[in-house]
């Protein structure tokens, strides 16, 4: 693909409407140019998760957007549980490409953020170039995302101060001087406890993925990557949802954290599949008929 060059990060804000008023969505911007990428991280996980990619992807001439959606990150952290869903994260996308005048995006995330990006292409599919699916949670990782999310959950409603707490304990550790996965952990666990309670409640009591019959109908070129052994994130859900939409392609990693701690090679796939999504010219297959 060519050397890659460097590129430019800046900071952004937008203002959403809600049940409540207004509330502050926070992103970062990479690189320049219309051929735009949407990153949205998996639950509770700031976005700086994705910052590695971001920074790949905008080296090889990609515009992206790396979104913290509500309660996640720098943005506004409401606690009221209705202001949280998977639909809501992804109109919330969809409102990040209205403000920074983006017509159609590669949408993509992990875990749960995989399933935001299902959601756009399913409610808003003419904003959608690409689907970039990283593990997405669906019927088999259900459960045990359930089993990680209720104690969560039950923690912050019945013994806030335990959370509390622990923020005490890393807020003053300073990240400049650990390793990014662990910084990266840190700053997940700096939270208050009203908005994690709200966010694991609103998203486990609402609608978690498109139904399967509205993934069929997704037309979007998508690429799918299977993390093996992994139970919080079942290959089987990936290897379910690319045979799923047609034309879709599964690709399976080396193991289930390839992508972190060797991302070379996976890298060069995400980056050759956005980046032809986004050549010119290039748009979404034709709507099957039913």
């Amino acid at each position: 693909m060519g050397r890659a060059a460097l590129a430019s990060e800046q900071v952004g804000q937008l203002f959403v409407e809600s049940r409540r008023g207004r509330d502050r969505l926070e992103y970062t911007e990479y690189g320049a140019g219309d051929a735009w990428v949407v990153l949205v991280p998996p639950l509770l996980v700031p976005r700086r998760v994705h910052a590695h990619t971001a920074r790949t992807l905008a080296a090889h001439g990609l515009h992206v957007l790396v979104l913290d959606p509500l309660g996640h990150g720098r943005s506004d952290r409401p606690a009221d549980p209705l202001s949280y869903s998977v639909s809501a994260f992804a109109a919330q996308v969809v409102a990040l490409l209205d403000h920074i005048g983006a017509a159609r995006a590669v949408v993509g995330g992990s875990a749960i953020g995989a399933n935001v990006a299902l959601e756009v292409a399913v409610t808003a599919p003419e904003r959608v170039a690409g689907l970039l699916l990283d593990g997405p949670v669906l019927d088999n990782a259900l459960g045990v995302q359930l089993g990680v999310l209720t104690p969560v959950l039950a923690t912050a409603r019945l013994a806030p101060l335990a959370i509390s707490a622990a923020r005490l304990v890393t807020r003053p550790v300073p990240r400049r001087v650990l390793p990014e996965w662990l910084a990266l952990g840190l700053d997940t666990l700096d939270v208050h406890p009203g908005p994690v309670a709200a966010a694991v409640h609103g998203v486990l009591f609402g609608r978690l993925a498109p139904a399967s019959a509205e993934r069929a109908a997704i037309t979007a070129p998508t690429l799918v990557l299977a993390r093996p052994a992994d139970p919080f994130h079942r290959a089987a859900d990936a290897a379910m949802v690319a045979a799923e939409i047609s034309g879709a392609t599964l690709e399976r990693a080396e193991g289930p954290l390839e992508w972190r701690r060797r991302p070379e090679r996976l890298d060069l796939v995400v980056t050759r599949f956005a980046r032809d999504c986004t050549r010119p010219g290039r748009r979404n297959r034709h709507t099957r008929s039913s």
